[in-house]
C-alpha cells in the first residue's frame, strides 16, 4: 500500500480516500486472507486519522476567514 502521509504537508485527502475504498473492497473479498485484513484495519485507522485531522484543520480555516470576514 502507499504511503499517503509521508509529509503532513503532502496530504493527499483524496487518495486517503480512494485508499480507504481499496481496502474496503480488499477486506469484503472472502479470498482476502485474515492475516492481511489485520494489515488492512490498521491501515484504514491511520488513514481514517489522518483524513479527520485534515479536515479539522480545514474546518479551523474556514472558520478563522469567517471570522475575518465578519470583521470587515
Amino acid at each position: 500500500m502507499k504511503k499517503i502521509m509521508e509529509n503532513k504537508e503532502k496530504f493527499d485527502y483524496d487518495a486517503a480516500v480512494a485508499e480507504l475504498e481499496a481496502i474496503a473492497m480488499k477486506v469484503e473479498d472472502p479470498h482476502t486472507a485474515v492475516e492481511d485484513m489485520e494489515k488492512m484495519i490498521r491501515r484504514s485507522a491511520e488513514l481514517v486519522r489522518a483524513c479527520r485531522a485534515y479536515l479539522r484543520g480545514a474546518r479551523e480555516k474556514v472558520a478563522a476567514m469567517d471570522k475575518e470576514f465578519d470583521e470587515i
